[in-house]
């Protein structure tokens, strides 16, 4: 009999719920017995309820946080990439309101000769999806299997997924149960979900995107550093260089949002246009991308060699030959006017004059779901088409009757909530806001420290 089915035989899930209840550290066996006994359907969903909600009371210490995360990479496959000479890179976003960087990020890193294996996922909630936006794109395959996934990385050093079967499947099981037994919240939680999918990719080095704002899931910026530290800690725990970026979500990033929409927007990236917040949150993560990467010396100088790779167009060409590679139609990227369409377009004007003061970003993200941009039942469809385009954003000035946003839909009653949620976002003040949020608020290159 071998170790693990002994410590199975002697597994009991009561004694793992009554040691973390009553605030006691557990074991990387208890913590490992428990992750794949629930994989492998041997002790119920209550039972699994029961400690969750016990971690969400108690929290985790760091020991128990890595032994998790490690413990539910593990429970699947993990994805050997060592025949890919080049060192291999990813990014991740905590998620937001017109967050399109992956799909900028991935060819402008792959185009510096970093490999990018992403594995990503849809959109949760009122934040948008990475899946959904490569699924605005005619024919594009997020389902790839492993080998082609492999394949496309070798032949142009990026490739987008969603998760696989095969991959992090205790994750799967867990994150949809702490859906519906209020224990998402849980950093602890949060930190082992997001770097067991992210570790299991094969890569070497990984740059995090933590959102704070009235727009992200963290609120408050002392929550988001605090996830962003446990994230960074558990990444070097297991063998992995790990930078962590706070990073503003209290309006939407750039101006589009909606599936087909933020399509067109980072087109306008690639060709070193766009609006200027999503153009330098771009560099700047791609700077860190490819000084992990091994590209470059500093972050610095992988800002300038990524702002020379969107002029040349380079990073445009990758991002063509990754979306053929992936099924999708090539044409609509040199031409985003044949993406999805909506059939009708509004625009909502400013009451009165004066400046932005703020955009509830929440309430816009919101918004684009009403629409159809995302979903509200587990069960809908995604309409590609439908979004918001901004017009003004926060320290704008604003003349009464100007256009805030427009509004793009295909149905009239999703439209008119939609309105409703908009123009409650919008602030109009009398005068400017006396200092602009920035748009990094800071950055966590290893465990405990700040720059």
């Amino acid at each position: 009999m071998n170790p693990t089915s002994a410590a199975m035989q002697t597994f009991r899930a009561i004694d793992v719920i009554r040691k973390k209840r009553d605030g006691g550290e557990l074991s990387r066996d208890e913590i490992e017995s428990l992750v794949n006994a629930y994989t492998h359907d041997n002790i119920p969903d209550y039972q699994v309820a029961a400690w969750l909600m016990a971690v969400v009371l108690r929290g985790m210490t760091r020991d128990e946080t890595a032994a998790l995360t490690d413990a539910m990479l593990r429970s699947g496959e993990l994805l050997d990439l060592s025949s890919l000479s080049a060192k291999k890179v990813d990014k991740h976003s905590t998620g937001g309101v017109g967050d399109k960087t992956s799909l900028v990020l991935a060819p402008l890193a792959a185009a510096a000769g970093v490999t990018v294996p992403m594995i990503s996922g849809r959109g949760l909630g009122h934040t948008g999806g990475t899946l959904d936006k490569l699924e605005a794109i005619p024919g594009f395959n997020v389902n790839l299997p492993v080998t082609q996934f492999r394949r496309v990385l070798e032949t142009c050093g990026c490739a987008m997924i969603g998760q696989t079967a095969e991959i992090a499947p205790a994750d799967r099981k867990l994150y949809a149960l702490r859906d519906v037994t209020g224990t998402v919240e849980s950093p602890y939680l949060i930190c082992a979900s997001i770097m067991s999918k992210k570790l299991a990719e094969g890569i070497d080095a990984l740059v995090l995107d933590v959102k704070t704002g009235s727009g992200a899931f963290m609120k408050s910026e002392q929550d988001a550093a605090f996830l962003a530290q446990l994230m960074v800690e558990t990444g070097e725990r297991m063998g992995k260089q790990v930078v962590a970026l706070i990073t503003d979500m209290d309006q939407p990033l750039g101006n589009m949002i909606g599936n087909a929409l933020e399509v067109v927007e980072v087109v306008d990236i690639l060709r070193a246009e766009g609006p200027e917040d999503l153009r330098q949150l771009c560099l700047e993560l791609a700077g860190w991308m490819l000084h992990l990467g091994g590209v470059c010396d500093s972050v610095a100088a992988g800002k300038k060699v990524s702002g020379n790779l969107l002029a040349s167009g380079k990073a445009l060409e990758k991002f063509i030959q990754m979306v053929k590679l992936q099924g999708g139609d090539p044409h609509t990227i040199d031409d985003p006017t044949k993406l999805p369409k909506a059939q009708h377009t509004t625009k909502l004007l400013s009451p009165k004059s004066g400046y932005v003061a703020s955009v509830q970003c929440e309430q816009v993200g919101t918004a684009c779901v009403i629409l159809g941009g995302g979903r509200e039942r587990k069960e809908d469809s995604v309409d590609p088409a439908v979004g918001i385009v901004l017009h003004k954003k926060v320290g704008a000035e604003v003349s009464a009757g100007e256009p805030l946003a427009t509004i793009y839909y295909n149905a009239e009653p999703r439209a008119a909530r939609a309105r409703q949620l908009i123009e409650a976002s919008y602030l109009i003040a009398d005068s400017p806001p006396r200092q602009k949020r920035p748009l990094i608020h800071r950055v966590i290159e290893k465990s405990g420290e700040k720059n």
